[in-house]
């Protein structure tokens, strides 16, 4: 438990119906005591757990707001230690007043993430869960909301404790044959060690796998629509996003800088990037532009490359095709309502395989984009079940080092080598596993995760 007692304001600071001041610590109770008066006499130290009160925040006598105190304590709170939080009016000035209030009478101001920081140190929740926390606060669409709130109640908790629970089993079993050879037999344990790795590896690959679609949930599909001047770029982001966004005109070249916008496709997010034509230019400003629409190609996940079919494709088309080499691609050949000039056959010859012909302007064609898009990414359909997906880097970057050791774990059986060779690359394993949960970090690892929090959480 904290040896203070610390006190921040939980809500946004700003005009709102109610705001929150959160205490929590050892004298959390006895400094809410003296900022609040309860509407009946009563003692708010002796007040049970779980329970609400009426009343005023005061200073000095004087009424500051009215309020309403709860009381929560320990250990069963958020934070596993006593807390009390003063609901009151939104307003800035009082915010401010009454925390600064809640200061004078003992309490220091929190650092960011403290609280959350507090229930993992206190042992509440595990370093991964509390990650978790912020995830959900940030989500930008359902998926990534879902896969946090799993996060939240342990899922992924489970798995790595279920895992590492395995492995800490047979490291045990080893050192007792060592320790005690006459009363624990390792014949035939290489071969029965050998299929608990492979299928401890076997899971957390699967995991790793799931990486990019945890991120793509969280981050949605960095997308980039690309093509030749007055392709119909424009007109494409504006349809996905049902409204006027993107300038279009006659024009070639309208677009001369990057567009971004982030916009949910039947549930699926993505972050749509509206770039310049790219072609050769003399024009300065053009040409910085076609730069970012290139740069935009290569960092993206998905590009979709529009294509105007009412003429025949050019030697930009052809620039911009090579420039596709490697890329997650689709062709939208638009203008496919008037008469084209364009077909499938010379895309599909050229390797794309994903062709779809739209209309910006009457809007054909963008049910078949949606389903490509689904197809693509998430194998045809996303669905909330029990799949545990990893979206935090710093714990895709542990699973990747824990299958690192449990490879040369597979090899030191391969190569016939000493049982003491398998506890060494095991027991790295089982720490880097236990990096995720937070049972083998350190307390600068800790800090720097929880400063990345938002205040009063």
């Amino acid at each position: 438990m904290g040896t203070d007692t610390i006190a921040a304001i939980a809500t946004p600071l700003s005009s709102s119906g109610i705001g929150i001041i959160r205490i929590s610590g050892p004298e959390a109770i006895d400094i809410a005591s003296e900022v609040f008066r309860p509407k009946r006499e009563k003692d708010i130290k002796k007040a049970a757990t779980y329970t609400a009160h009426y009343g005023h925040a005061v200073k000095d006598g004087k009424d500051i707001d009215e309020c309403i105190l709860l009381i929560m304590k320990g250990p069963h709170s958020y934070t596993a230690e006593d807390v009390a939080e003063i609901n009151c009016h939104g307003g800035v000035v009082v915010m401010k007043k009454i925390l600064s209030c809640i200061i004078e009478a003992g309490a220091r101001p929190a650092e960011p993430g403290e609280f959350t920081k507090r229930a993992f140190l206190n042992g509440r929740i595990d370093l991964s869960r509390a990650e978790a926390v912020m995830d959900l606060i940030h989500s930008k669409n359902e998926f990534a909301m879902e896969t946090s709130l799993k996060q939240l109640k342990g899922s992924l908790s489970e798995k790595i404790r279920s895992l590492r629970k395995e492995i800490v089993h047979s490291v045990a079993f080893i050192e007792s044959a060592l320790d005690d050879p006459e009363h624990y037999s390792v014949d035939g344990f290489s071969e029965q060690l050998k299929v608990q790795v492979e299928h401890a590896r076997d899971d957390i690959q699967k995991y790793l796998d799931s990486s990019d679609n945890g991120r793509i949930l969280k981050e949605g599909i960095h997308t980039a629509i690309v093509g030749k001047p007055n392709a119909g770029k424009s007109s494409i982001l504006n349809v996905l996003l049902g409204e006027e966004r993107a300038i279009v005109t006659d024009i070639a070249g309208t677009t001369r800088d990057t567009l971004e916008e982030s916009i949910q496709i039947n549930g699926i997010p993505l972050n749509v990037i509206d770039t310049a034509g790219i072609r050769d230019t003399d024009d300065v400003v053009e040409k910085i532009g076609v730069d970012k629409a290139r740069d935009s190609v290569i960092k993206a996940d998905l590009v979709l490359y529009v294509v105007d079919t009412s003429v025949p494709l050019t030697k930009e088309d052809e620039e911009i095709m090579k420039l596709l080499n490697g890329k997650q691609v689709i062709v939208l050949l638009n203008k496919s309502d008037l008469e084209t000039k364009v077909s499938e056959s010379e895309f599909l010859d050229r390797g794309f395989q994903n062709i779809v012909p739209v209309s910006a302007k009457s809007l054909y064609g963008l049910e078949d984009l949606y389903e490509r898009i689904n197809d693509l990414f998430f194998n045809g359909r996303i669905s909330f079940n029990d799949e545990v997906y990893i979206t935090n880097m710093r714990h895709k970057k542990a699973m990747a080092n824990a299958k690192d050791s449990l490879d040369l774990v597979l090899k030191s059986i391969e190569d016939r080598m000493p049982e003491d060779f398998f506890s060494i690359d095991l027991m790295d394993a089982y720490e880097e596993l236990g990096y995720i949960i937070g049972e083998s970090v350190g307390e600068d690892l800790v800090n720097e995760i929880f400063a990345e929090f938002c205040m009063g959480k």
